[in-house]
Formats: C-alpha cells, sequence, structure tokens
C-alpha cells in the first residue's frame, strides 16, 4: 500500500510539474492532460514492443477502488473545501435555480439522456436495455463540483452565475446517487421499490445527509469559537471531515450531503463569527493546498484511467453523439430554471447559454459508472463515460471562460467581492 501511494503521488507531482513548467493549461485540466500524454506514451511503446513499464503502471493503478477513493473520501474533502468559501446568502438568494437544477433537472436530463442513449446504442449495434441505459442517464447527469469549481477560478463569471453553478454542483450528486441507486437496485433485483420506499430512501440519504452535516459541522463550531487557536482549529476541521465521512457512510446517508453543509456552516458562521485574522489564514491555507493537491491527484487518475479502458473507435463515435444528447439535456434543465427566475430578478446575459456549456461532467460519473455490475453492458458504459468526461473537460473546461467573456462582453466588469471575516 505504501508503495503505491508514494509511486502515485510521485507521479502526479511530476506531471503537475510538467504542465506547469512546459505545457501552461489549467491546473487540473493541465494535470490530466499530462496524465492522459504519459498513458498514450506508455502505450506507444508497448506497441514498439516494450510493454514492461505500461504493466506495471497498469498493476498499480488496477490496486486503486477509483468508485471508493472518490465517493467516500476525496470527494468529501473536495467538496468540504469548496462550501467553505461559498457565501450562504448568495446560495440563498439563488436558491430556486439551485433547487431546481439540483433535484428535476438531475431527473429529466437521467429520462432525456437514457432515453437518447437507448436508440443511439441500438445504431451502433450495442444492445443495451432501457433500464441500463436510464441507469447511464442518472450517473452522467450530475455536473462535476470538482471540474466546475477548478474551472470558474480562472472564468471571469459574473456573481449570480457563479453562485448558480457552483451551487446546482455542490448538490446534485445527491440526488444523482440515489436516483442511481434506485435504478441499480431494480437492475439487480428485478423489482420497481414503490413511490414510498423510493421517498424514503431519499429522504434518508439526503436530508439525512443535510440533518447530519449540520449537526457535526455546528458542534465544530462551538469548539472552535472556543479556542481561538489555529493550529487546533485546522485540526479540528480535518477530524470533521475525515470522521464525518465514516460516519456518514456508517449511517448510510450521504457523505457528499453531509460534507457540503457543514463546510458551508464552518465557511459562514465560523469564519466570521469564531475565528481571528490569523486563523482565517491558516485554515484557508491548509484547505486550499490540500484542494490543489486532491485535484491534482483525482485528475492525474483520471488521465491515466485509459491505461485500464478497452475501448475502440466505435465507443468514441458514440460518445460524441452521447455528448450531443447530454447537453441537449442540459438545455432542457437550464432553460426553465432561468426562465422562471426572469420573473423576479435581472438575469446576465447569455446565462443559459453559459450554463449550458458549464455543466462539466466528471471523476463522479466514473466513479458511479464503475459501481455498475459486472459484464458487457458495464464495460461498454464505463469506457463511453469515460470519453464522454474527457471530452467534457477538455472541450468545455477549456472553452468556458472564453464563452462567458464573449457572452458577457457587454455588461458590466463584476465588482469584486468583500472577502469573508
Amino acid at each position: 500500500m505504501l508503495e503505491l501511494v508514494a509511486a502515485f503521488i510521485c507521479l502526479t507531482t511530476l506531471l503537475t510539474f510538467v504542465n506547469f513548467r512546459f505545457i501552461g493549461l489549467p491546473p487540473t485540466i493541465g494535470v490530466m492532460v499530462t496524465a492522459l500524454m504519459f498513458s498514450l506514451l506508455l502505450q506507444g511503446l508497448s506497441l514498439l514492443g516494450y510493454p514492461g513499464l505500461e504493466e506495471r503502471v497498469q498493476q498499480l493503478i488496477g490496486q486503486i477502488d477509483f468508485g471508493d477513493l472518490l465517493m467516500n473520501w476525496m470527494l468529501s474533502f473536495l467538496l468540504f473545501a469548496g462550501a467553505l468559501h461559498v457565501n450562504l446568502n448568495d446560495l440563498r438568494s439563488y436558491r430556486w435555480p439551485i433547487g431546481l437544477l439540483a433535484t428535476f433537472g438531475v431527473l429529466i436530463a437521467t429520462a432525456v439522456i437514457g432515453s437518447l442513449a437507448y436508440y443511439i446504442f441500438a445504431l451502433f449495434g450495442w444492445h443495451v436495455s432501457f433500464l441500463y441505459c436510464l441507469l447511464f442517464g442518472a450517473l452522467i447527469s450530475p455536473t462535476d463540483p470538482i471540474a466546475v469549481l477548478g474551472v470558474l477560478r480562472t472564468a471571469n463569471a459574473s456573481k449570480p452565475l457563479k453562485t448558480t453553478i457552483v451551487g446546482e454542483s455542490l448538490f446534485n450528486d445527491g440526488t444523482a446517487v440515489v436516483v442511481f441507486t434506485v435504478l441499480l437496485g431494480i437492475a439487480q433485483l428485478g423489482e420497481t421499490p414503490t413511490i414510498s420506499a423510493t421517498a424514503m430512501l431519499f429522504v434518508h440519504e439526503a436530508l439525512g445527509g443535510v440533518l447530519f452535516g449540520g449537526l457535526i459541522g455546528y458542534v465544530v463550531y462551538r469548539m472552535i469559537k472556543s479556542v481561538q487557536q489555529h493550529q487546533i482549529t485546522v485540526m479540528l476541521t480535518l477530524a470533521l471531515v475525515i470522521g464525518g465521512s465514516a460516519m456518514a457512510t456508517e449511517l448510510h446517508v450521504s457523505a457528499p450531503i453531509a460534507m457540503v453543509v457543514a463546510g458551508l456552516i464552518i465557511g459562514n458562521l465560523g469564519r466570521n463569527l469564531a475565528m481571528n485574522d490569523m486563523t482565517r489564514k491558516y485554515l484557508d491555507g491548509f484547505w486550499e493546498l490540500l484542494d490543489d493537491m486532491l485535484n491534482a491527484l483525482l485528475f492525474a487518475l483520471i488521465g491515466m484511467e485509459l491505461l485500464l479502458l478497452p475501448f475502440n473507435w466505435l465507443h468514441v463515435a458514440a460518445a460524441s453523439l452521447l455528448a450531443l444528447a447530454i447537453l441537449l439535456s442540459r438545455l432542457l434543465t437550464v432553460a426553465p430554471a432561468i426562465v422562471l427566475l426572469r420573473r423576479w430578478r435581472t438575469v446576465p446575459r447569455g446565462t443559459i447559454r453559459i450554463l449550458t456549456w458549464g455543466g462539466l461532467r466528471g471523476g463522479v460519473s466514473v466513479a458511479l459508472a464503475l459501481a455498475l455490475p459486472l459484464g458487457p453492458e458495464r464495460d461498454l458504459l464505463l469506457s463511453i463515460t469515460y470519453i464522454v468526461v474527457l471530452s467534457s473537460i477538455l472541450l468545455q473546461g477549456l472553452s468556458i471562460g472564453k464563452l462567458v467573456k464573449h457572452a458577457t462582453r457587454n455588461e458590466p466588469a463584476p465588482v469584486a467581492e468583500p472577502a469573508q471575516h
């Protein structure tokens, strides 16, 4: 295990250095691109008759349980770090579009993507059941908070856009996981759960995560307020994420949602009422560093997963059509929410376009695809998901900044937000 951790951290550090020194892409995307180039280099060496290095790296990558690592651990750290810097008042101001996109938006996207996938798979001669197509729709429907947060750091978007995109991304994982879990249960058991059973599952997972996150977040906030010591404050937040994620798993509530809620409490109540300037400085520095390191590790892993996935050019063609279907479903979910919002407040120009194109897919979708039962349908959906995620991060992630600039070119420049104290 120690060898695996050491090798992966060293390799990720090397890829990060190469991107910063020679490529210059945004950090997370650059690390993934560098990892992809490394994967292709290893495959090229294998074709030339030198398979040893590729086989060794495959063995190391194969020992990593990507689904468990991301969903139960890394995602909790990254969501907590992201939520620390989200203003709760901003979220409250845009609660309707965020709520609609994070709940009904996921349901609509699951149905639209699943239906279109059924016909697209048939077009390529793959006989995939409609239930598995819906499973694909559920796992690919949530926008990825890690990819979105990383990209928005470099996009000069207005506050309403940033708040809506980030808020949706932080919360829609819970809805997607519940929908995916229900559909997966039907696929494995062959039984359709009742509406009441489905509602109870949602209440237990999602609302349970909200309540649990609120409880542990408030307890840690009170503890921070009683000490005013930066080392202890950092240790308390670290224990909150590690212990809270483990407890959430045992209680069968959503750890990602719990960490978002806890992060909002520490980042708002804790930052404003329980910390002095030195404590805020140390807390921000620690979590920003940890966030950057985990992002690099995650995107390096996504790039190197290429070594483990069997796919061909038919997969690429099908994934291209499905990527268009995903954008269509995104438009169908975004447009009604923004039209509804316009009844009450002014919405910046180009909002629908930016929200549609800014709905990046990422590691969450890959992790859910890995949770599918073993079989030919899983192999197909995993390969398609991986290609869609890569295209989303590379094409949408690298161009969203230009789209924001173009769509808002006649808008007043966003006013710098005062730092939270």
